[in-house]
């Protein structure tokens, strides 16, 4: 058998020109193969590894030499302090869109009354659960155009127990005006394909995450148009609308933003990095009828 040291420092070696966290990846890597914190597996080097434990290393080891996204290896990922289940069927969560969150936190906590939000293309449902854990009076509907996200999301919602907050609903963008109530949201909120299709093209995730998920059409914007067009209509007056935007996209995504609502407070925030990330936009009392 082999000690986890040994087996540490093996894949470190062959993960190394695969990934710039290479060290990280190996012992996340291992404390998911033994089933316990990465601290534990650094805590005892001298244990050893039981031969299907060697052996599921060495098969997830080759995943990841094919190319496979570290996160859909283990099948889980952390985001805002929780650990969501992933499948390749859902984009896995980044860093940057916790800054939606927090504004979104920040935004409901502020409301008084009874709290309701949209939240559209859920994928993993991470936006809506981590608002759920935040706010348990809050009550959501989590839109997405695929059944198998929304198979994921249905999972991470029952495995926080927030599924009695969130209602997941199967349709392209927002529901069909009959399903819903309209003019009853505090908030509509949406990571939305943003990428242009020629720069995806070129990108490394391109064919490793869901296309779908990614893909936002010529200049990045296909989404944004339809759903600023159509999303007022849902709202509750000084309601408000934050959408996660591509980094080099803001000062478009403003100027759409501006064209649909000229009376709105329109507001760009940049995420830790310094870059354009989230498009705020609170509706007026009296909405645009654009």
């Amino acid at each position: 058998m082999t000690k986890i040291s040994e087996a540490l420092e093996n894949v470190e070696n062959i993960l190394t020109p695969l990934s710039n966290t290479a060290r990280l990846d190996t012992q996340v890597l291992m404390a998911h193969v033994l089933q316990q914190s990465r601290t534990w597996v650094l805590a005892h080097p001298t244990s050893q590894l039981d031969p299907q434990q060697a052996d599921t290393l060495d098969m997830l080891v080759e995943r990841l030499k094919h190319g496979e996204a570290f996160p859909y290896v283990i099948g889980h990922w952390e985001f805002f302090d929780l650990d969501f289940d992933l499948t390749p069927d859902v984009l896995i969560p980044r860093p940057e869109t916790e800054l939606l969150v927090e504004r979104a936190i920040a935004l409901l906590q502020s409301t008084s009354g009874q709290k309701s939000i949209i939240d559209i293309g859920t994928g993993s449902g991470c936006i809506a659960i981590s608002l759920a854990v935040h706010i348990p009076e809050l009550k959501i509907i989590a839109t997405d155009i695929s059944s198998k996200a929304l198979e994921v999301a249905h999972r991470n919602a029952r495995k926080f127990h927030v599924e009695h907050q969130i209602e997941f609903i199967e349709c392209d963008l927002l529901p069909e005006p009959s399903a819903l109530q309209a003019s009853t949201f505090n908030l509509i909120c949406a990571n939305l394909p943003y990428i242009p299709t020629a720069q995806l093209h070129r990108l490394p995730i391109y064919g490793r995450e869901p296309t779908l998920a990614l893909d936002g059409g010529a200049d990045g914007l296909d989404l944004f148009r339809r759903l600023l067009h159509i999303a007022p209509n849902w709202l509750k007056p000084n309601g408000c609308m934050l959408l996660e935007i591509e980094a080099s996209l803001g000062n478009k995504a403003l100027a759409l933003a501006f064209d649909s609502f000229s009376e709105a407070e329109i507001h760009l925030h940049r995420d830790l990095t310094g870059r354009d990330r989230l498009l705020e936009i609170q509706i007026p009392n009296t909405k645009d009828e654009n």
